[in-house]
């Protein structure tokens, strides 16, 4: 019943206040943007040094709108991988969204165009960003405002990194770390607006048994364990409600 009012409010909002929420949505994605656009000239790099066409950056950019996984297609693509690796990478490494649409707010979005962006744009940037913004505050004029300026960053910067990758003599090694520097960064910036100690141990028992019981898919294992930690946490907070507000 809630979410009828705010979406019926938010139809009926003046132009005025529209234009506020889309400008707040645009200076929220500054925090994510200092890592997406870096890692966007990454990619673009990349595409230059792996010897395939420039244009493949945006390209990747529009199709597959997602940072880890592009990087990996790269080099996938300069390899010629089978289809078959390339569709199970594509799974496991996308497989975290799924999750991702349980709480982000697509429900503020009526118009199904609108909505379909906002569904093929929720990176892990987007809805980290969204995530850490209280409930009262989130719209969707704020939330497809701050998804398109996430992508204007990521082709940017994939332009610029194949403009600097030609004016280079050489290549340039360790680009894959920006990546893992910005998913660390977005993770101290979630915990911080939410306090979730409880989540991040967890996540790191997660990830410490994959890398010592699965090394060769600790990506995949650690997810899996990782949401059925979450589940179980989800379980016993249901029935000790006490406890886990205290926690907190």
């Amino acid at each position: 019943m809630r979410h009828d009012v705010l979406i019926q409010t938010t139809a009926l909002e003046p132009p005025a206040i529209r234009k506020q929420r889309i400008v707040a949505g645009v200076r929220d994605s500054f925090s994510a943007g200092l890592g997406i656009f870096p890692l966007g000239i990454a990619l673009g790099l990349l595409v230059i040094q792996a010897g395939l066409p420039w244009w493949l950056a945006p390209a990747l950019s529009l199709s597959a709108f997602a940072g880890s996984l592009e990087l990996l297609l790269v080099g996938m693509v300069a390899t010629v991988t089978p289809l078959a690796s390339v569709a199970l990478t594509v799974l496991v490494v996308n497989f975290r969204h799924v999750f991702y649409a349980f709480s982000f707010p697509l429900h503020l979005v009526r118009n199904p165009f609108a909505k379909a962006y906002a569904v093929y744009a929720m990176i892990d940037e987007a809805y980290a960003v969204s995530a850490s913004l209280p409930e009262a505050e989130r719209s969707a004029p704020r939330l497809l405002a701050m998804q398109i300026a996430c992508e204007i960053y990521w082709v940017g910067g994939g332009l610029l990194g194949v403009a600097l990758a030609a004016a280079l003599p050489g290549p340039i090694k360790g680009l894959e770390f920006a990546l893992c520097a910005l998913f660390t960064t977005l993770t101290l910036d979630a915990f911080r607006s939410r306090h979730q100690v409880p989540s991040v141990l967890l996540a790191g028992v997660s990830v410490t048994v994959a890398l010592l019981l699965a090394p060769g898919v600790a990506l995949f294992t650690a997810l899996l364990l990782f949401v059925a930690l979450l589940l179980a946490r989800h379980v016993f907070t249901a029935r000790h409600p006490a406890e886990e507000t205290a926690d907190a």
